[in-house]
């Protein structure tokens, strides 16, 4: 069976046919790799990076598939040098009091789950291909104490690679979900208002044949 990047043929024309359809109907990217994953058995991070990787590709058979669909993928916010510093000097103070890596970012984040997504995936992708200098930085603030390539319980950087994508599928998870919460949300107001509106329209009908009885 033909494979692009990993996917089946098919199912990585489905899922171009799922996205394209779904960016038509206003739905957001967020939404649609879970509801996805959902439907497919994978998680809305593997999809969302199956995805970009798609985008990306040069494969012959990849660009047939996503010829004519009008997707792109979106410009992600760089992180300057100076943020890159300021976020890892951040982290590694907090790692220095005995926290994870997790409840680092979450702190630093001050709970706001789109940043802390941001700042994980940089993190990890600077644990994967310049942990030197998450290393330069530590001894730069005295903290070589704080192990950068390791958890607490020795297992290496391996690990904690895999344990931060699954954390930031679970944030794209609550994202997604926060995101339909408000569609909800939205819809039942409009439906509130219409209700209100038609009242209105009864109340003015009604008003108007009394001035003509």
């Amino acid at each position: 069976m033909d494979k692009i990047n990993g996917y089946s043929a098919q199912e990585a024309e489905g899922l171009v046919e799922y996205i394209s359809e779904g960016k038509k109907a206003g739905k957001t990217l967020t939404s649609l790799f879970s509801s996805y994953g959902s439907r497919h058995g994978r998680a809305s991070g593997s999809v969302r990076n199956y995805y970009y990787q798609l985008l990306k590709t040069k494969d012959e058979k990849a660009k047939r598939i996503l010829r004519g669909k009008g997707l792109k993928a979106e410009k992600i916010k760089e992180f300057s040098d100076r943020e890159t510093d300021e976020m890892l000097k951040n982290i590694l103070a907090e790692r220095s009091k005995g926290v994870s890596v997790r409840r680092a970012i979450q702190k630093i984040a001050d709970g706001d789950d789109r940043l802390m997504l941001r700042y994980q995936n940089k993190y990890r992708n600077m644990l994967k291909k310049q942990p030197e200098r998450i290393e330069e930085t530590a001894k730069n603030m005295g903290l070589e104490n704080v192990v950068v390539q390791k958890n607490g319980q020795g297992r290496g950087k391996d690990f904690l690679e895999r344990r931060l994508e699954k954390e930031i599928n679970e944030l794209y998870d609550r994202l997604a979900l926060s995101l339909k919460n408000e569609n909800e949300r939205l819809k039942e107001t409009l439906r509130q208002l219409n209700e209100e509106n038609e009242l209105l329209r009864r109340a003015a009908r009604a008003q108007s044949e009394n001035k003509h009885a």
